[in-house]
């Protein structure tokens, strides 16, 4: 028997892997600012490699002029249908629900060159993907693809099957909403960097003087434990004295010692706390414009979405918690 006659049917060819391994990142990226969930991006990614790899059995590959171009709609039109099955299990989910943080080091940061890690200014903030979860899915669709990722609207009709006119209407209406919730202008990373470090020693601290010098008057505190860690409430906090009050009274029924890493989460400044080099909690803190108070703050302690943050005993920006 021949090589060729041994070797299974369904084993993809090494061009058909190589597509798809080469814009795997990007493919990441998109599904994920579309589900703000790594375990989802993650299934979405397994159905779409399933999709690419199954189309080339059944056709040559040779067909298909823009393998980038086809990789993403597939990927796009998979995180749509994964929509459903997110906003049922919403529906019973314990308290808020924030988008799972992706953590990287302080000192690392995306290439600016990179294709496939483009993300222009804050789209992939945590503070954004929040916003983003108040679009309806295409809606939503339409803004990571075009705002994010530079898609003209042309292109993203040929992806969704729908007319130019249609998408060019869903990105008008998208913009909109976004913008009338986020600034688009932010305070240099120095002083955002700043304002982090102090509002952190302050809620670790349980500084309730500190904590209000720095609030702004209308901030909003995101406490996600999901029903697994308790948590200081069963939602949102807003306004600056119940906010101090509320983030005092978690910091002294804090028990056991915890150790501070400065870590970028979604691009932003943040810190992820840590217990025996396990993750307890990611603080990620939205600035105003100028960078003088915060006026959202976003703590994760579901230890299902702080599956992925590590430790790193040599990170030099490890402080201990106050």
């Amino acid at each position: 028997m021949s090589p060729a006659a041994a070797e299974p049917e369904d084993v993809p060819t090494p061009a058909v892997t190589r597509h798809f391994v080469d814009h795997r990142e990007l493919l990441f990226s998109v599904v994920y600012n579309m589900l703000g969930s790594v375990a989802d991006t993650e299934d979405v990614l397994q159905e779409t490699w399933l999709s690419w790899s199954g189309r080339n059995r059944r056709a040559p590959l040779a067909e298909i002029d823009n393998p980038r171009a086809y990789l993403v709609r597939i990927a796009v039109n998979h995180a749509l249908a994964r929509q459903a099955v997110i906003a049922s299990r919403r529906e019973t989910y314990v308290g808020p629900w924030l988008p799972e943080p992706l953590v990287t080091e302080a000192t690392t940061g995306l290439a600016p060159d990179s294709a496939d890690h483009s993300a222009r200014g804050d789209a992939v903030s945590l503070a954004m993907l929040v916003v983003l979860e108040t679009l309806t899915p295409l809606e939503r669709a339409v803004f990571v693809l075009h705002e994010v990722f530079g898609y003209p609207h042309t292109e993203i009709a040929g992806m969704l099957d729908r007319t130019p006119a249609s998408v060019r209407q869903l990105a008008h209406r998208a913009r909109a909403h976004v913008h009338a919730r986020r600034p688009r202008y932010r305070a240099h990373p120095r002083v955002r960097r700043e304002a982090t470090e102090r509002f952190v020693e302050a809620a670790l601290g349980g500084d309730i003087g500190a904590l209000m010098e720095i609030l702004a008057p209308d901030v909003t505190v995101w406490i996600d434990g999901g029903g697994a860690r308790q948590a200081a409430g069963l939602r949102p906090v807003h306004g600056r004295e119940k906010a101090a009050r509320m983030l005092a009274g978690y910091a002294t029924r804090r028990t056991g010692d915890m150790d501070v890493h400065y870590r970028r989460v979604n691009g932003d400044d943040a810190a992820v706390l840590f217990t025996d080099d396990a993750p307890y909690a990611v603080m990620v803190m939205d600035l105003t414009p100028d960078g003088d108070r915060v006026r959202g703050v976003y703590v994760v302690t579901n230890p299902a979405k702080l599956t992925h943050v590590r430790a790193d005993d040599e990170d030099p920006e490890q402080a201990p918690a106050q």
